[in-house]
């Protein structure tokens, strides 16, 4: 017998190995075989007979049995070709670590009892609004094993401890041991363990037809980390539900653009609840004064009032400000083709757009309103922290960025920031904060968020917003200064109606052709100079050159002007166009061709 073995390697293609008579092997099985000259573990993806072959002997079965059946091997096939990743290095990332050499197979029967039935409703679920973790809890605990992906490693831990409380709940996390996470996907195998919960890395956890496949905060960036599959949880996730006829839940504070489209067409269902108290919204307005103040008038006052109240306050602040806008009627400049903003280079005084390459000269007044003071705006957390000290001397005070503090420095920062009186944070700091916990939420400039230039600005500025709002008491305040107080995602926060933003969004999203009405793809070269990398993005954009219904946009060069880059705008097919491309380059270039060419399908961060 012959063994096809996938590795984790960027290769299209399994290896063949000789089945030795003592081995037992199976389709789904991992086993360890040499590779270019050392043992590697692999995955068996077909066996098959050929006499008289040759072949180096497979080394030892890892597992004791199939970890995966056909269909997750089916499943794990649409996942490395959607996200055009290998099928070997796709499924063994989501595996648990092999048990240890010379386990025995030991059975795992399920406990006796009413056999699972598929749902009766099909249609994935979306809880929004008000108590909507409460809700799901409920959901939870009268009905049938349940896996629910969250989005970072603190949700692990947050909802194995409310899960625990419903029944044996297991952690599928890499904050776990290599033996209790391939004990946790045993006990659920058997059904010992009723709730499993993990990130992304544990899609492929066993569920018995009827279980359910919950998503937490399905909106969130960190659902789609690095690392294989270059895929979001939540695409994943529903495509895994369909097919194994389990019930997709999901939830959401602020729904993303692609979920509320399918269910304004019927493909998701929105499970809402009546409105929750919502703080009181002022939205101030900082045309003309930005520059000079990070605290308007009424901003410091909300401070001043709220530290004597005993509450605490949080302080939105962002890192980007690379966007130019008008002082007077905050206007911020956008590319008329792609309508994102235009990133601003300081140094070389140009405006440029980061999806077609335009090149904008700088104007000398505000389009909108004639005004001359055109400037990059916004107030980072330094200067923000400098106000507010300055201002509240008395108060305890701290800067958190969990994006940029790791290690002893980010837990001495997090540490800081929960015992503070007033937070400054970025949008990851509220995470710190759980309903109804604070009495002031202010933001000192949104417009650097609704500024960047991703056509996603506005979701995400909504999302933060939202966020914030639902974490204050229903007595608490959430102030917001704009440059921009009538977008449509500060009054939708206002008014606390998601239809005021939706709609408006989706419309700008249909006409432009952005996601979800067509796909991206961000296809990046680099080599060992940046002329190799001209040479390979070039190569790409010829390949994809004609392809029926692309759109593709001239290459631009990284931050580093280390490598180039390349967006393509296609339809549900583009993921099999892409990759007819790159097997054409690859053929062409031979095997020493220079340039290193990755693709990234469905981006969620823009990484210009």
């Amino acid at each position: 017998m012959i063994a096809d073995v996938a590795f984790d390697a960027p290769l299209d293609h399994p290896f063949s190995y000789a089945v030795p008579e003592d081995c037992r092997v199976a389709p789904g099985q991992r086993v360890l075989a040499p590779l270019k000259g050392a043992p590697r573990v692999g995955i068996v993806v077909a066996l098959r007979e050929a006499p008289g072959a040759e072949l180096k002997p497979l080394l030892r079965a890892v597992d004791p049995e199939s970890v995966l059946g056909p269909a997750q091997l089916d499943f794990i096939r649409w996942l490395a070709g959607e996200s055009l990743a290998s099928f070997g290095s796709t499924c063994l990332a989501l595996l648990p670590p092999p048990p240890p050499a010379g386990a025995r197979s030991r059975p795992c029967p399920r406990p006796a009892g009413p056999e699972l039935l598929p749902p009766a409703d099909p249609t994935p679920s979306v809880l929004v609004g008000a108590g909507r973790e409460a809700r799901l809890l409920a959901l939870l605990g009268s009905g049938p094993p349940a896996l629910v992906l969250v989005p970072d490693l603190d949700a692990v831990a947050r909802w194995a401890q409310r899960l625990a409380k419903l029944g044996n709940a297991v952690r599928l996390d890499s904050n776990s041991s290599d033996a209790e996470r391939t004990a946790a996907w045993a006990a659920l195998a058997s059904g010992a363990a009723t709730f499993a919960v993990g990130t992304r890395g544990a899609l492929l956890a066993p569920l018995p037809p009827g279980g359910r496949l919950v998503v937490i905060d399905e909106h969130e960036i960190g659902h789609k980390p690095p690392g294989h599959p270059r895929m979001h949880t939540r695409e994943a996730a529903l495509e895994r539900a369909a097919r194994d006829r389990v019930q997709a839940l999901l939830t959401a504070g602020t729904p993303s653009v692609e979920v509320w489209w399918r269910a304004s067409v019927g493909r998701v269902r929105l499970d809402t609840s009546p409105p929750a108290p919502w703080p009181t919204v002022t939205i101030a307005d900082t045309r003309g004064i930005a520059r000079r103040e990070a605290l308007t008038p009424v901003l410091s006052r909300a401070i001043r009032e709220t530290l004597a109240a005993g509450r605490r306050a949080f302080l939105g602040v962002s890192r980007l400000a690379s966007m130019l806008g008008c002082d007077e009627c905050g206007t911020i400049l956008k590319c008329a083709e792609c309508a994102i903003a235009l990133a601003y280079s300081p140094a070389g005084r140009t405006l440029a757009c980061r999806l077609c390459a335009a090149g904008v000269g700088l104007p000398e007044a505000c389009p909108t309103c004639r005004g001359r003071r055109l400037t990059p705006f916004g107030w980072g957390a330094e200067r923000v922290e400098h106000a507010v000290r300055r201002r509240f001397s008395q108060a305890r005070i701290a800067r958190y960025d969990p994006e940029a503090g790791r290690g002893r420095r980010g837990e001495a920062q997090r540490e800081a920031a929960l015992n503070a009186d007033i937070v400054i944070g970025t949008r990851g700091a509220l995470r710190l904060f759980g309903p109804g916990s604070l009495g002031l939420a202010g933001f000192v400039s949104p417009d650097q968020m609704l500024g960047i230039p991703d056509f996603r600005a506005a979701e995400r500025s909504f999302g933060m917003l939202w966020a914030a709002a639902e974490r204050l008491r229903p007595d608490g305040a959430l102030i917001i200064q704009s440059q921009n107080p009538t977008h449509y995602a500060l009054e939708a926060v206002a008014r606390q109606e998601l239809n005021v933003f939706y709609a408006p969004e989706l419309r700008f999203r249909a006409e432009l052709g952005y996601p979800p009405f067509r796909r991206l793809a961000i296809i990046t070269a680099s080599g060992p100079g940046l002329a190799a990398a001209e040479q390979a993005a070039q190569a790409m954009a010829a390949a994809l050159a004609g392809g029926p219904g692309l759109t593709i946009y001239p290459a631009t060069s990284d931050r580093r002007n280390r490598a180039r880059r390349v967006v393509v705008k296609g339809g549900p097919d583009l993921p099999h166009q892409l990759d007819v491309a790159l097997r054409a380059v690859r053929a062409g270039r031979g095997p020493r061709g220079r340039g290193i060419i990755d693709v990234e399908v469905d981006p969620v961060e823009w990484p210009f």
